[in-house]
């Protein structure tokens, strides 16, 4: 399969790129810091230099992809609500429909308030709740787009090992979930490229 990764270098991305490339996937790397991703040298791996504030660089690194996997983050910044119109048009324009994000529990459904996301109720603990509004601006537009998404929604994310079992659940955290890895919220993630389930739905994932 042709995979564009976009956040190859960071927590949850490099699990799924050294996974991607096990496997004998194509990989291409959207990265503004290709020199992260030199360990990974292989003849899979295409790393293009670029920005996804960059419509252009976008257009550029999603041409051929079967499937777009997004593990950025929001880094204290608008990336990801600025990035995300020019992969939903750049995916547009290429003709591909499949999209696997990582965003936070924060966007799930509230259990205690369910007309409510869980950042925006007494369900969630965090003052701060800025990442949590950029991950809702990302999600709005993955949800009026046409695009087959998934949002794999992950509550407290320790770096942690690779376990192998764990809970999801379509819209919601499931109950009393508390934590959950980086290697096993990859793990998952990854999974989904294989995978129908969940497609236009947000996934909580804990232990």
């Amino acid at each position: 399969m042709n995979l564009l990764l976009l956040g190859a270098s960071g927590r949850v991305g490099s699990h799924i790129l050294t996974r991607a490339l096990q496997d004998g996937h194509h990989v291409t790397a959207l990265a503004r810091s290709p020199e992260k991703l030199a360990h990974h040298q292989t003849d899979n791996l295409r790393v293009i230099p670029g920005n996804v504030l960059e419509a252009s660089d976008v257009v550029r690194a999603v041409s051929g992809a079967d499937t777009v996997i997004s593990t950025l983050g929001t880094d204290g910044s608008t990336t990801l609500s600025e990035g995300i119109p020019h992969i939903i048009f750049a995916m547009k324009q290429a003709g591909i429909k499949r999209i696997i994000t990582v965003g936070t529990a924060g966007i799930l459904q509230s259990r205690t308030s369910p007309e409510l996301l869980r950042y925006q109720s007494s369900e969630s603990k965090r003052k701060l709740t800025r990442a949590a509004e950029e991950h809702h601006k990302a999600f709005a537009l993955l949800e009026q787009s046409s695009l087959d998404w998934t949002i794999v929604c992950p509550t407290y994310l320790p770096d942690g090992k690779l376990i192998g079992s764990y809970r999801v659940e379509a819209d919601f955290l499931p109950e009393n979930g508390a934590e959950i890895s980086v290697p096993d919220t990859a793990a998952f993630t990854y999974s989904l490229i294989d995978s129908g389930d969940y497609v236009r739905s947000r996934v909580g994932i804990a232990y």
